[in-house]
């Protein structure tokens, strides 16, 4: 497996209610020079969180204690700009395993699908109701359906539903990348090149 599977996850959130948060606000260019897909998470938001002689910044959310969980929850279009799949590495390395926005940069959403990390797209106003929650309980948990496609507030059991393509979701329940759907197809594979001619 590349990853955990993913089934259903009950945690509480991290809010990010900011607009148009691009790849290189997620993972700076300067750091995009390692291959393998640890250590990212360190420089997560890099700019946001630390000052020049980093030091943390308080008023970042990262850098709050009181915010904490398995869920980002950003504002719409998240993940915009450049192709980097450093991003979703970044995502998923700081320990995050689902990230909820109205909407998000396509090339974004599969580089997430691709490593584990759940893009949940919901309505605008399912959005609102999220930070809302948050700020009345920064403890406040949100349980994400991935077989039934649902997330839901579970103080209020107010919930939307979100699309998946079903390839991707198949291999986010196995924990699968492609080459992994691929190996687990071996057998398929090996029957039908039998019976196909020369």
């Amino acid at each position: 497996m590349a990853y955990e599977p993913f089934n259903t996850l009950t945690s509480s959130a991290v809010p990010l209610p900011i607009e148009n948060v691009d790849t290189d606000q997620i993972i700076p260019a300067r750091f995009l020079k390692a291959t393998e897909r640890t250590g990212f998470g360190d420089n997560l938001f890099r700019d946001w969180r630390y000052n020049n002689d980093n030091t943390p910044k308080t008023d970042f959310v990262l850098n709050n204690p009181i915010y904490q969980g398995k869920i980002l929850v950003g504002g719409k279009n998240f993940g915009s700009g450049s192709s980097r799949e450093h991003a979703a590495w970044a995502v998923y390395d700081y320990g995050f395993r689902c990230v909820v926005s109205s909407f998000f940069a396509d090339i974004f959403k599969n580089n997430c699908l691709n490593i584990g990390v759940l893009p949940v797209q919901v309505t605008p106003e399912f959005l609102v109701e999220i930070f809302a929650a948050v700020e009345s309980d920064p403890q406040a948990t949100f349980t994400v359906d991935l077989p039934a496609q649902k997330i839901s507030i579970d103080s209020t059991g107010s919930a939307c539903s979100f699309d998946i393509n079903g390839y991707k979701k198949n291999n986010m329940l196995n924990g699968f990348d492609d080459i992994d759907f691929l190996i687990s197809q071996s057998q398929q594979i090996d029957a039908f090149a039998a019976q196909s001619p020369l």
